[in-house]
């Protein structure tokens, strides 16, 4: 479920223009995908020329990546707060005059419970994507994690909101992808998504529903990296 993106080097601008709003002292989330992964190795340099930061993944993978590069690591129980979260998308709301103007679809990677719970921590919560992301309305389908045994209700549940889930499968191993909770992802596909405010209220309302990648009214801003600079998006 992951999307095809843009060039590299268009992430990479959007990444390290990210990083370069990183301070000393702060406590930053450090989101998941290949975008934000120029930001965490951003960071790491950084942190090599001197700057104190800690960093709160929000994946194995954002893990790893920030101890390859060694940021110094902490989470949301040891801290008093999040100075600023750094996390990538699946599609961005870009139309100014919609209602939804700076929406967010995430989970792609399946990580979108852990990113909910840290961007929506911080003082600030900055998108980095390139120009593929960007749309006039929300229409991928809906990462949503589920409790395992819950799944088939909550499909149930889906369907009765006019919306067709599917159960992700793993690449490299049979069955379902798992989480990093433990849970599972229902991929719901609702067409173009004109009130995602009202639709997120519903999923969240769902028994067995762990967290949905509908991220409305949360992002500060989004960095679009481009192949000549970066253009930023406030809300």
């Amino acid at each position: 479920m992951k999307t095809a993106g843009g060039s590299d080097e268009a992430k990479r601008r959007a990444g390290e223009r990210a990083a370069a709003a990183v301070e000393d002292g702060f406590v930053v989330g450090l989101g998941t995908g290949s975008t934000t992964a120029h930001a965490i190795r951003a960071i790491g340099r950084a942190v090599d020329d001197g700057l104190e930061i800690r960093g709160i993944p929000t994946s194995f993978q954002s893990r790893q990546l920030a101890l390859e590069v060694g940021v110094p690591l902490t989470d949301l129980d040891a801290v008093d707060g999040v100075d600023l979260a750094i996390d990538g998308a699946d599609q961005v709301v870009d139309d100014r005059d919609a209602a939804a103007f700076g929406a967010l679809i995430k989970g792609g990677g399946a990580a979108h419970a852990r990113e909910k719970l840290v961007d929506t921590a911080a003082d600030r919560f900055v998108v980095v994507a390139d120009p593929s992301k960007l749309t006039d309305r929300l229409e991928r389908s809906v990462p949503v994690a589920v409790l395992p045994d819950a799944h088939s209700v909550v499909a149930d549940r889906i369907r009765a909101l006019d919306g067709e889930p599917t159960l992700r499968d793993a690449e490299r191993k049979d069955g379902p992808v798992v989480t990093d909770n433990g849970n599972l992802v229902l991929d719901c596909a609702f067409g173009r998504i004109d009130d995602p405010d009202e639709l997120a209220t519903r999923l969240s309302g769902i028994p067995g529903v762990v967290e949905h990648g509908l991220f409305v009214g949360v992002a500060d801003a989004t960095y679009i990296g481009t192949d000549d600079g970066v253009e930023v998006r406030r809300y």
